[in-house]
């Protein structure tokens, strides 16, 4: 098995080939990608390559969730902790910011979650009725 960093599927889902050495890099992603040989994308891969596609690239929500849903599609690519990734995608569907219903999602066996961050983050959690509840200290 090969795991796969976040410029790999970077240079695979966006063409930004700018450059010769980008394009050669682009034909290797999607030569590896597409070679059908058991792939693994890890969680952290995940929530940085939304933060690129969103805050470098300017992806709307939409585009981020399609991208997503095709490589979950992919039966030759192993999504770690595959059950929270779903969550989280099912977050981004409701508007919510990948890396918190990341980190929620991840928090699943938990009773609640203590967070400062009340407008962006739990307010909209409790408001949708997810579980764990999302909570301010003080």
């Amino acid at each position: 098995m090969i795991g796969l960093d976040t410029n790999v599927l970077a240079r695979y889902y966006i063409d930004d080939a700018e450059d010769i050495e980008s394009g050669k890099q682009r034909l290797h992603a999607r030569a590896l990608l597409e070679s059908g040989q058991t792939l693994m994308v890890c969680k952290t891969v995940l929530l940085e390559f939304e933060w690129i596609m969103r805050g470098f690239y300017g992806f709307k929500p939409s585009d981020v969730l399609s991208v997503f849903q095709h490589l979950l599609s992919l039966d030759h690519i192993e999504i770690e902790d595959r059950a929270t990734v779903i969550n989280a995608i099912s977050g981004l569907e409701e508007g919510l910011d990948f890396a918190d219903v990341l980190h929620h999602a991840s928090y699943r066996s938990c009773e609640r979650i203590a967070s400062f961050d009340d407008k962006g983050f739990a307010r909209r959690i409790n408001k949708l009725g997810m579980v764990p509840r999302v909570f301010v200290p003080g």
